[in-house]
C-alpha cells in the first residue's frame, strides 16, 4: 500500500456501521470478562493520546461492563509503554494506544519489543497534523517560518525522535530547503509551553494538545498536513497549499497483547462503533477535530502492517535507517 493509499484509505467514507447506532444504544453495556481495563499511552499527560484515552474512556462504560483507566508510560519514544503491554495477559485487561509512533520507534530504535508483538485491535480516528506558533509572535504564515529558517535557521517542535511529528518535520525541511534544529519532546504539552514562551519557532502536534490555548487565543494555526483543509477550521492552508508538498495523515487506535480472545474482539468492535455514534462523544470528539475512522479487528493489522512497510521503505529512502 502507497503512503497515497493510506491517507486515501484513512479518510475516504464514513463510519462504518455507524448509522442508526446512536438510537439502538444499548441499555446496558455489555459483559465483560474483566473488570477494570488498562489503557496504556506512551504520551504525557496533555499529550495527544493521553487526551484520547481520557476522553474515550469517558464513554466506553456506556457500553463495556468494566471501569477504565489510563495509565502514563513514559521512556523510549513509546518502548516502554509497548513493552509493558506486549508483557501483559491478552485477556482483554489491557491495551495501548496506536498511532505511527510505535511503528516508527519500532523501525527506528529497534527495540525489544516492537509493534510486532501487539495485536491491533480496532482503529478508532483519523487525526490532523497541524503546525502552530504564538499569537502574539512574529510569525502569521508558514512562508513567515519558512523564510526565518533560510535567514536564521530557527528552532522547530516535535514530538518523541520517532514520531509522526518527527517525520513531518523533517520533510518539511526537506520540501522547503532549510535546515531549522528539530527540538523533541515526550509529549505535546511540553512542546506547546516553548511555544508559547519563544524557545520555538513552531510546533507540530494535533489540535486536542493546544485547544486551550487556542480558544484563549494564544495559539495560531499556520497550516495542516492533511491532504486538504480541516472542515472545522476551512481558514487554515495546508502545508501543500502553502508550498510545500508533505501531506501526513495520524491513525489513532488500539492494540493488545498478541493473542487476543474473539469474545474480547468482538465486544470492542461492537462498542468503539456505538462510542463513536454516542451524541455526547460526538460533540467531543468533533470540536477537537478527530475524524471518526472505525476499522474493524479483522482489517486493523493488515492496515497497520501496510503502514509499517510504506514508513519503512521511507525511512530507507531517506538515509533515516538501513
Amino acid at each position: 500500500m502507497t503512503l497515497k493509499a493510506a491517507l486515501a484509505f484513512l479518510l475516504a467514507g464514513t463510519l462504518v456501521g455507524a448509522a442508526g447506532l446512536a438510537d439502538k444504544a444499548a441499555a446496558q453495556p455489555a459483559p465483560y470478562p474483566q473488570k477494570v481495563v488498562t489503557l496504556v499511552t506512551h504520551s504525557s499527560p496533555g499529550g495527544g493520546s493521553d487526551v484520547f484515552l481520557r476522553e474515550l474512556s469517558k464513554y466506553l462504560g456506556k457500553y463495556i461492563n468494566a471501569t477504565f483507566i489510563v495509565e502514563n508510560v513514559q521512556g523510549g519514544s513509546g518502548a516502554k509503554a509497548v513493552a509493558r503491554t506486549a508483557g501483559a495477559p491478552a485477556d482483554g485487561s489491557v491495551f495501548y494506544a496506536t498511532t505511527p509512533t510505535y511503528i516508527y520507534t519500532s523501525l527506528m530504535s529497534k527495540p525489544p519489543k516492537t509493534y510486532k508483538d501487539l495485536e491491533p485491535l480496532v482503529n478508532v480516528f483519523a487525526d490532523s497534523e497541524i503546525i502552530y506558533t504564538r499569537t502574539d509572535g512574529p510569525f502569521k504564515t508558514l512562508k513567515d517560518v519558512v523564510d526565518h529558517a533560510k535567514k536564521e535557521r530557527g528552532r522547530w517542535g516535535a514530538a518523541n525522535p520517532a514520531s509522526l511529528e518527527r517525520q513531518a518535520a523533517e520533510q518539511l525541511k526537506r520540501a522547503a530547503g532549510v535546515t531549522p534544529a528539530i527540538v523533541t519532546h515526550e509529549g505535546g504539552g511540553d512542546m506547546m509551553l516553548n511555544v508559547l514562551n519563544g524557545t520555538l519557532d513552531i510546533g507540530i502536534g494535533e489540535i486536542q494538545e493546544v485547544r486551550s490555548q487556542l480558544e484563549a487565543g494564544k495559539i495560531r494555526i499556520l497550516a495542516t498536513f492533511n491532504p486538504e483543509r480541516i472542515p472545522e477550521k476551512p481558514d487554515v492552508p495546508t502545508v501543500k497549499e502553502s508550498g510545500f508538498d508533505v501531506q501526513l495523515v495520524k491513525f489513532r487506535g488500539l492494540a493488545g497483547p498478541k493473542g487476543l480472545p474473539e469474545n474480547v474482539t468482538k465486544i470492542w468492535d461492537e462498542a468503539i462503533q456505538k462510542v463513536l455514534a454516542d451524541p455526547d462523544y460526538k460533540k467531543t470528539y468533533t470540536e477537537e477535530v478527530l475524524v471518526p475512522k472505525f476499522i474493524a479487528h479483522k482489517d486493523y493489522p493488515t492496515f497497520v502492517n501496510d503502514f509499517a512497510t510504506t514508513t519503512e521503505g521511507f525511512l530507507k529512502e531517506t538515509g533515516a535507517i538501513k
